[in-house]
């Protein structure tokens, strides 16, 4: 089996070196429509290190990445790796006021770009010092080019050790600034490898994403995942429901991930004779609502695998084929404890809700802490569990539950929203004296994006207006869809904003929908 092979004694750059010399002319990745062999990959990595190291970079230092899924992103990822660097992938939908944040946050010493955005990136780079330089995947205005960085001889690289950090991964914020999750090289081969063992995936699969590369689903669980099993990939940028089948067809897909409401968009689509006569064995993600779960299965003639996961600790609870219950999320991996606990950390009986925490059985599977806040990884890993902020609740044969998040964070579409983000950018606006951000349920499944503002005294705000303000500092998926004007937010005593009370009114009759409007 390929995850039998010890995580423990070896980093990304040696992994990828070891699956290339086992894949040879296999593995062949197609992202974006530009194809590379996994030996190809490895070769350019190892280039594009040198070339990171002729810039002056060192082991540990930070590189932002600000790349669309595209071979170069790849190139750029696994060369960060084999130079001891600390990848950073940003979303590329960040507007200004949160690339800023993320390039300060970071502490980077570079940032690799596209060249559309080389411009923000420059703008917001001369607010962070620390930052020497820009490299632009494409013709540069002012930067350099990764095409000069990548045509470097490939010389010897620094030694890096499994429990070296890899990668910062960025959550949403919720009360507070979006946290950067460190993980190790061993944590992300171990997810790999985890991956590849729940699916049985084979050098005969063909897998298939559209999620971006500044996702752990899209790096972890599709594109090291197909490398570990010398498997094919074919990458997307986007997602098109009328088309998804098609793709999957014409590029004999086998397998695919899946987020948010991706399943119940391909579940309203207009049923087709053919909607079986398709490649794919299986689908692989969360969550699948359970009023279609079973029909999806029937229509398109596959099998749904559900997990529970996240950023900070991968895959917690899975459902390997012999052990499924529709309407949960598995029972506990082999590689995590799962408890649900209340809020004095105790554990409650079955079928009683409360906070869902999980700790790793083993070394090396989850994160080593939130990139420079101390506090926050010791309040989130207090009492030896790793705290989720999710609810839910096991049932009598073990299996978990997912109800909602007790975090103060929006999911929408797969994309985790920091309301923190959105309230600020709000807040900005010269008419708006206190905004406050929360999610409502989607008719999609998950949530939208609405906010409750309070005004100036004596001014006046549009709500199309307001998104029009929204629109150049937020990502464009956190961007709200209901506005509500109220003379004042409900508030405690310590003068927080009691934001249950706003999700249990929900959508109400003075609410502004963009949608409807």
């Amino acid at each position: 089996m390929p995850g039998s092979r010890n995580a423990e004694d070896t980093s990304i750059g040696g992994w990828l070196t070891g699956a290339a010399g086992r894949a040879r002319d296999r593995a062949t990745l197609l992202v974006d429509g530009a194809t590379i062999r996994c030996g190809e990959l490895d070769a350019a990595a190892e280039r594009l290190a040198g070339g990171f190291a002729e810039l002056g970079l060192r082991p540990g230092d930070r590189v932002c990445l600000m790349m669309r899924s595209s071979t170069a992103a790849l190139q750029v990822w696994f060369a960060a790796a084999k130079a001891g660097l600390v990848e950073v992938p940003l979303n590329v939908s960040s507007g200004r006021y949160l690339l800023t944040y993320f390039l300060r946050q970071a502490g980077a010493k570079a940032v690799a770009c596209d060249a559309e955005f080389e411009p923000l990136v420059a703008e917001c780079a001369a607010e962070v010092p620390e930052i020497v330089h820009i490299v632009v995947h494409g013709e540069p205005e002012t930067g350099q080019r990764l095409a000069d960085l990548a045509a470097h001889s490939a010389g010897p690289l620094p030694a890096v050790r499994p429990t070296d950090p890899a990668v910062v991964l960025y959550t949403s914020g919720t009360t507070g600034p979006p946290k950067g999750v460190v993980l190790s090289h061993r944590a992300n081969i171990n997810l790999a490898r985890h991956t590849v063992e729940l699916l049985g995936y084979t050098a005969a699969d063909r897998l298939y994403s559209v999620f971006p590369l500044f996702h752990s689903n899209a790096r972890y669980c599709s594109v090291m995942a197909a490398i570990e099993a010398g498997a094919d990939l074919v990458l997307d940028r986007r997602f098109s429901a009328s088309g998804f089948w098609d793709i999957c067809r014409e590029h004999g897909i086998t397998a695919f991930n899946y987020q948010g409401a991706m399943l119940s968009i391909l579940h309203k689509q207009p049923p087709r004779p053919d909607d079986a006569d398709n490649p794919v064995r299986l689908a692989f993600g969360a969550p699948c609502p359970p009023e279609i779960f079973a029909d999806f299965e029937r229509r398109f003639g596959l099998r749904l695998t559900e997990i529970y996961g996240s950023t900070e600790v991968s895959i917690v609870t899975d459902m390997p084929p012999g052990r499924r219950k529709i309407g949960t999320a598995g029972k506990e991996s082999a590689n995590y404890q799962v408890a649900v606990v209340d809020e004095r950390d105790e554990p409650v009986s079955s079928g009683t809700a409360g906070e869902i925490v999980a700790r790793p059985k083993k070394p090396g599977w989850m994160f080593d802490g939130y990139h420079d806040m101390p506090e926050a990884t010791a309040k989130s890993w207090r009492n030896l569990w790793f705290h989720t902020g999710d609810r839910g609740f096991l049932d009598e044969d073990g299996f978990l539950v997912f109800l909602d998040r007790l975090k103060d964070t929006i999911r929408r579409r797969g994309e985790n929203i920091s309301t923190w983000e959105v309230e600020r950018v709000v807040a900005d606006h010269p008419a708006v004296a206190q905004a406050a951000a929360y999610g409502v349920p989607s008719e999609l499944s998950e949530e939208d994006v609405m906010v409750a503002i309070v005004v100036r005294n004596g001014k006046l705000v549009e709500p199309a207006e307001l998104l029009r303000h929204c629109t150049s500092g937020l990502t464009d998926f956190a961007v709200p869809r209901y506005v509500r004007v109220l003379d004042e937010l409900p508030m405690t005593p310590s003068q927080r904003v009691e934001k249950y009370k706003l999700r249990e009114q929900g959508v109400t009759a003075d609410t502004w929908d963009r949608e409807s409007s």
